[in-house]
């Protein structure tokens, strides 16, 4: 492994909340020379067309680290209208996957992270009130220089009762409270379990194009990125992209990949009810954010549309960004390769040939 997680996994949310971010990313500094912008993101100058998916950048601490070291894209952990506590501890565990995840597959889950990394994140959203992450997500915002842009990502809470009008109203007001902040861009989660009809929102079409509208009446011309998750048919992609793609401004694709998860005695890894599936991340689900980005592209081309394309899962190196760039990605993220190696924006910008 590269350090020191910048988020550590044998800490608690909220202890790392309070005290980090850990490693190199607690003693940054903003003392990159200024260079030329060599590139567009929803209409922004950026250095290069990389960042960090909305995940472990849980406050404005992170954020500024990883716009001082270089990641030009970060995006700051999804956020709600109001506070959501977090699943308990463990959040984050190593899973031993040999090659690429497989559907169905049961993974053994421990504290032992090596290359080639691949980790279970189980978190359930969580998200502080509007009175603390505002002016935190305005503070974060502002801090990124020329060249640099961070995005806010957050989502609405399904009401206890199910009411679809309840719903999208608070869809409506969480995007409200996040073009307040000053972001330059916004993103919706829409690939986050239990949030949709059809247990992800993103495979729940006719609510999502719902979702999509209700949010734009709101932002406007703000750029809107939608966070979607692996779809399998690509008949259902293909329906989902024509009623939402002429909509947004971008489509960031994969979020995780769900799996069943045990400790080395076959007990049930993380505990808590609804948590012995949950989501994959990291090297084991590359073929799929590569998959979806290639296909997003030829649908993208098909369809005569103009969305941006984030390509996320797995880009842990520079062969790895270059690889899902030239498979139609705009722009590419890494959460769980950036976590263990804070200086991956860094040799991307050293190291790419895509750039």
């Amino acid at each position: 492994m590269h350090s020191e997680p910048f988020y550590d996994p044998a800490k608690s949310y909220l202890d790392n909340f309070e005290h980090g971010p850990f490693g190199l990313f607690a003693n940054t500094s903003a003392s990159f020379p200024a260079k030329p912008t060599r590139h567009q993101f929803l209409g922004h100058p950026v250095d290069a067309p990389f960042g960090i998916p909305a995940g472990p950048l849980i406050n404005g601490k992170f954020v500024k680290a990883a716009l001082d070291m270089g990641f030009d894209i970060p995006v700051y952990k999804t956020v709600r209208t109001r506070r959501q506590a977090c699943h308990p501890w463990p959040n984050v565990l190593a899973v031993r996957v040999a090659g690429d995840l497989k559907p169905d597959q049961t993974l053994v889950a421990g504290s032992e992270y090596s290359e080639p990394l691949s980790i279970t994140n189980s978190f359930g959203v969580p998200s502080f009130d509007p009175d603390f992450w505002q002016p935190d997500m305005a503070d974060a915002a502002a801090y990124a220089r020329p060249g640099q842009v961070v995005v806010g990502s957050f989502q609405a809470t399904l009401p206890e009762n199910g009411s679809a009008a309840a719903y999208l109203q608070d869809f409506r007001l969480g995007a409200r409270l996040v073009k307040e902040t000053g972001v330059k861009v916004m993103e919706v989660n829409l690939s986050c379990p239990n949030e949709g009809t059809a247990n992800l929102l993103c495979f729940d079409i006719a609510r999502s194009r719902q979702v999509v509208e209700a949010i734009k009446e709101e932002i406007g011309s703000l750029p809107l990125v939608i966070k979607m998750a692996y779809y399998k048919d690509q008949d259902q992609l293909q329906a989902f992209v024509r009623e939402v793609g002429g909509a947004v401004d971008a489509i960031a694709s994969i979020n995780t990949i769900a799996a069943e998860v045990r400790d080395v005695s076959g007990r049930q890894a993380l505990p808590g009810e609804g948590r012995l599936r949950s989501g994959v991340c990291g090297s084991a689900v590359k073929w799929a954010g590569l998959e979806m980005a290639s296909r997003l592209a030829r649908l993208r081309a098909e369809l005569g549309m103009k969305f941006a394309i984030i390509g996320v899962g797995g880009a842990g190196s520079a062969a790895a960004f270059d690889e899902y760039r030239r498979a139609g990605a705009d722009v590419v993220m890494s959460a769980t390769a950036a976590m263990w190696n804070p200086r991956l924006a860094q040799e991307i910008k050293g190291q790419a040939h895509e750039l």
